[in-house]
């Protein structure tokens, strides 16, 4: 059974609140880690791309596992590269890594001062790239911030990854591409997309309320939660939730 631990949207902000929910899925990963193969950030890890909320995130981001992080909307691609890669410019944040026989693909959706998701050509020629040179039947899972779908959120729905046909034609040429995940929209969901799962992590910092769970945005009362998602023998994805209580 290959295991990964997959959340997003961190928004460290320098507030205690926030921390302490990152510092409590953490502790909940990390606990557990004998039992997970690989650790996945889907983006969003600070509120306003600032290099005091990378600090702070680089100081609190720890893990024994395998950690593989992209960026999402809210984030700043220098400041990331800066903290995280100690290697300042604005390359995206792709990131190939396999493990235990499993290949975790994470791509950048993200667009500078935009708010919406889009993969750009370079991007997705670098995740082809990736899927064409691994031994051939190895599983993959491919990761990134935005959705690729209509998430029934009217606000989220505005905002996110566009241009998602040209990624659904590179999914046909690749059959051993198991499921797809993201985040985003801080709200726990699963769907398909180009006839494969599509697992969005919940939120760590918030979640946010569908249109009949009231008027504001935030659903205050819910805690910061994980996607566990388990792999067997056969590569069919089963994905299990977890509220963390700080």
């Amino acid at each position: 059974m290959f295991v990964v631990a997959h959340i997003s949207d961190l928004h460290f902000n320098g507030s205690e609140h926030h921390r302490s929910r990152v510092e409590s899925v953490l502790h909940y990963i990390n606990t557990r880690a004998e039992g997970i193969d690989a650790l996945l950030i889907t983006g969003d890890l600070v509120d306003r791309g600032t290099a005091a909320e990378y600090d702070e995130a680089f100081e609190t981001i720890h893990s024994p596992l395998p950690t593989l992080i992209t960026i999402g909307n809210h984030d700043d691609r220098e400041h990331y590269n800066d903290r995280f890669r100690h290697d300042p410019g604005l390359a995206h944040a792709n990131s190939s890594l396999t493990v235990n026989g499993v290949q975790l693909l994470l791509v950048d959706s993200s667009i500078p001062g935009r708010a919406g998701g889009y993969i750009d050509d370079d991007d997705l020629d670098w995740l082809e790239d990736q899927l064409h040179d691994a031994e051939p039947g190895t599983p993959a899972l491919v990761a990134f911030h935005h959705p690729p779908v209509t998430v029934h959120m009217s606000y989220m729905d505005t905002i996110r990854q566009t241009g998602e046909e040209r990624l659904a034609e590179l999914v046909d040429r690749y059959p051993n591409i198991v499921a797809f995940l993201c985040g985003h929209i801080h709200s726990a969901a699963v769907t398909t997309f180009a006839g494969r799962p599509l697992c969005v992590a919940p939120g760590v910092s918030s979640t946010l309320n569908l249109p009949f769970e009231g008027s504001g945005v935030l659903n205050e009362g819910q805690p910061p939660g994980i996607a566990f998602h388990l792999i067997g023998d056969d590569n069919r994805i089963v994905t299990h939730f977890r509220a963390v209580m700080d």
